[in-house]
């Protein structure tokens, strides 16, 4: 074994130093083009044959219509969108812009960019085939114009020199049959080229001016309100503005439905197949609910179960915002616009006594704030309508205050309550930095802060709806019966549950805080100060590394051993009890496809953290002279491991004697196998001793156990008469098997007794114990019954009496040294 892990060493290092060579290799010294190399005299008919073949499919793929037209009709859209987008504004208009309108100009930009990628990966498709064909027959003419040339140097049969000279003008007019494809592909890739540049600009313009608009947040861009004079003008230009949005809006979503995106495409297949199952579950609740067998329903699940077109709409639109982060934002504003109703009509009695009257409010609210675009046209009047929305958004916060405090209606006792009740604060709180704001001429600030409160406040209130649907969902899906028998439900149900219902309030809760620090305005800086932290690299020599690859791993890693625990324990519990499999084979394929998967998670999460082979190289080195080393125990019992999943000679549950030690065996691991003994502790042996020691398997092909019992009866008694007893009561024992039979020997003459042997079989191997007990009382039983004693263990003592003369004399007798003087 210690050569062997030597050997690996040595090979492990050897792989390692040739990694690092080949990198260092490839690194160093580019691919060089093949050098041209003349043809033999021989090989000239039979290459000549392929050449000219090959010429002949080029020709006719050149032949054929060019694939790169179907890219003109989609280059030139992308090149009108982007076109079209240029020509609203210039770069100072960008600047007086309302920010939600340069977010929605800055998705348009990104979408352009995506459908440009796309358009540039498929292009890349159709120019590769051409290209390489290009580069075979300039290799190929230039062996043929090689050989032409050593021809003219000797006496070559005229033959194949024309022969030679035929099939170089064939490649050179497959060259040229190339030439007019290639070259309607280069001009499509300068037109592309000039488009990439013009959408990068357009990005960079709208992510200035959205810089410009948050720096502007700190500044007066009004007068005071007491100053204003022009009250009710309307500005044309604005209203032409306004009329432009409208339009680039329209063709955004328009552009964004056709592109057909796969998320699209998952979203409408959910939403298609989520209305079906809400309208059955409805009408088997229903159906079911005068059952006494069914569990009852609470508020919340009956009230989502009863509503199936809200919850529907609800689930939908959430769909919306999840798997469509990056559709127009006019398409994510009519979704919470939707989702007003749904959210009203779901909300559970809890959060009615929670919140009272609050979520009505908000959804009023949010809807003026939505109203607001109508007086973009005006200065002043969407300067004042902010200002009163602001207004009676604190006069409502601060009532609903005054009323909890007073009525107590919310019942804010518990932490639920405390939270929402210090969010109200906070709501006040800038509520009136939003009415200073407006007042003292700081209108963008103002408008910020006031439809941040109201827009996050609906958005929370979105969430929670969600969340309490997708609960309820949760529920009843658990207390079906089909679902209750499952082996993890049964043993997890409750915890399984509840650990899905708390992941998604936590991920609701991510949601709400980056929707917030998005409407505050501060998500984006905070998001580029994480990235620059994250994406900082750490360079020593050839390694380089970044605390984001770090997490990548890390996440990774724990996401691996999760997948394979929750694998495992389905193929152990479900899926492997239920297939017709030899004894073992369910626990080897469990826990062999627990390591793989394992092994491919660590593997994924260094790809992931950026780590190559070539980075790893010195570890895989540093590792096999460890494990040649100091490890070579480790690998021992590794390898230990794989041997006993396979050859499979002891499995869970088995009883066995390990050096010693008796107990049933729990788990058998890659390195170390447990082992329960009867009195209740875990030995932890490692494998390589299954092996290497000797092993006694009291179950490896059966339970069945032999029960022994020496027994003697008096002498005098009928030996033929006490084995047919002891036959009789060891058949009629419970537990015995008949099969191999009892069998009762007289085993000979004893001291005290006639000593007799019973060997009996039990296929309960784990009750041969109590089937001993059962049987020795029985026995006893019996015995008794017949008059047949069974005698104690004696012996006879013979007493002699000794003179009073022979006793002075040994008394008078010298004792010697070490002796003893007995009476």
């Amino acid at each position: 074994m210690r050569v062997l892990l030597a050997c690996l060493a040595c090979l492990m290092m050897l792989v390692a130093s040739a990694v690092r060579a080949q990198d260092a290799t490839t690194l160093l010294s580019p691919t060089k083009p093949k050098a041209p190399e003349a043809i033999p005299l021989a090989g000239i008919p039979a290459r000549a044959d392929a050449d000219e073949r090959y010429a002949e499919e080029v020709s006719l793929r050149a032949a054929q219509a060019d694939p790169s037209g179907r890219l003109v009709a989609r280059l030139a859209a992308i090149e009108r969108s982007v076109a079209e987008k240029n020509g609203l504004f210039a770069y100072d208009e960008l600047r007086t812009l309302p920010v939600v309108r340069l977010e929605s100009m800055e998705r348009h930009w990104k979408f352009d960019a995506r459908q440009y990628a796309r358009w540039r990966a498929d292009l890349q498709g159709v120019v590769a085939p051409y290209a390489e064909d290009a580069a075979e027959l300039a290799l190929r003419r230039a062996d043929w114009d090689l050989t032409q040339k050593e021809m003219a140097a000797d006496s070559t049969p005229a033959a194949l020199r024309a022969r030679v000279q035929t099939v170089s003008e064939r490649l050179q007019q497959a060259e040229q049959a190339l030439s007019s494809p290639l070259a309607g592909q280069i001009g499509l890739g300068r037109r592309a080229n000039l488009l990439d540049a013009r959408i990068r600009a357009g990005q960079r313009a709208v992510a200035g001016a959205i810089a410009y608009t948050d720096r502007r947040l700190l500044r007066l861009d009004a007068p005071p309100l007491w100053r204003v004079s022009n009250t009710g003008a309307v500005r044309d230009d604005v209203v032409g503005r306004l009329a432009r949005d409208i339009q680039s809006e329209g063709n955004f979503v328009t552009q964004y439905a056709a592109a057909d995106s796969g998320n699209q495409r998952l979203l409408q297949a959910v939403q298609v197949l989520l209305l079906p199952v809400l309208l059955w579950v409805a009408w088997r609740h229903r159906r079911r609910g005068m059952d006494p067998t069914v569990p009852q329903a609470s508020d919340a699940e009956s009230r989502v179960i009863r509503r199936p077109f809200s919850t529907w709409v609800l689930l939908s639109m959430i769909g919306v915002l999840v798997l469509e982060p990056n559709a127009p934002l006019f398409v994510h504003q009519v979704a919470m616009l939707v989702a007003l109703v749904p959210v009203l009509r779901l909300m559970p009695q809890q959060g009615r006594r929670l919140l009272g009257p609050w979520p009505y409010l908000a959804t009023a609210f949010y809807l003026l704030q939505r109203l607001s675009v109508l007086l973009m046209a005006s200065d002043y009047l969407y300067r004042m309508y902010y200002l009163l929305l602001a207004v009676l958004a604190l006069a409502a916060t601060g009532w609903l205050l005054w009323r909890s405090r007073g009525q107590r209606f919310a019942g804010l006792a518990g932490r639920a309550g405390k939270l929402v009740h210090a969010l109200a604060w906070v709501g006040v709180a800038v509520l009136l930095v939003s009415i200073g704001a407006n007042i003292v001429g700081n209108v963008s600030l103002a408008e910020m802060l006031a439809s941040g409160i109201i827009e996050s406040g609906y958005f929370a209130l979105v969430l929670y709806a969600a969340v309490t649907v997708f609960e309820a969902l949760l529920r009843r899906l658990g207390a079906r019966s089909a679902v209750r028998r499952l082996w993890l439900m049964r043993r997890h149900g409750g915890t399984l549950l509840e650990s899905v219902a708390r992941w998604a309030r936590i991920a609701a809760v991510i949601g709400w805080v980056a929707y917030t620090m998005s409407r505050f305005r501060i998500f984006r800086p905070v998001y580029d100060t994480a990235k620059a932290i994250v994406t900082h690299r750490f360079e020593y020599g050839e390694l380089a590394i970044s605390l984001g690859h770090v997490l990548v791993f890390c996440i990774g890693v724990v996401l691996a051993v999760w997948v394979a625990r929750t694998l495992r324990a389905l193929l152990r519990e479900e899926v492997l009890p239920r297939m017709s499999l030899p004894r073992g084979v369910g626990n080897s394929v469990a826990s062999l496809s627990y390591y793989a998967l394992l092994m491919l998670g660590l593997v994924a999460a260094l790809s992931a953290a950026g780590f190559k082979l070539g980075q790893l190289a010195f570890l895989f080195g540093a590792l096999g002279v460890g494990i040649g080393l100091g490890l070579q125990d480790v690998v021992k019992n590794f390898v230990s491991g794989l041997i006993l999943m396979f050859e499979r000679p002891v499995q869970p549950g088995d009883v066995v004697d390990i050096s010693g030690t008796s107990g049933r065996v729990r788990a058998i691991g890659m390195r170390a196998t447990t082992v329960r003994t009867f009195e209740g502790a875990d030995v932890v042996v490692p494998n390589g001793m299954l092996l290497s020691d000797k092993v006694t398997n009291w179950t490896l092909n059966d339970q069945a156990r032999r029960v022994d019992v020496d027994l003697g009866v008096a002498y005098g008694s009928d030996v033929t008469r006490v084995m047919q007893l002891l036959t009789e009561v060891t058949h009629a024992t419970p537990g015995v098997a008949e099969d191999p039979a009892p069998t009762v020997l007289f085993t000979g003459f004893g001291a005290s007794s006639l000593d007799f042997a019973i060997r009996a079989w039990t296929p309960d191997g784990d009750n041969a114990s109590s089937i001993r007990s059962l049987l020795l009382e029985r026995l006893h039983a019996a015995l008794v019954e017949a008059g047949i004693d069974i005698p104690h263990p004696q012996q006879d003592v013979h007493l002699r009496t000794v003179s009073d003369d022979v006793l002075r004399s040994l008394a008078a007798r010298p004792a010697s040294p070490g002796s003893a003087t007995q009476a």
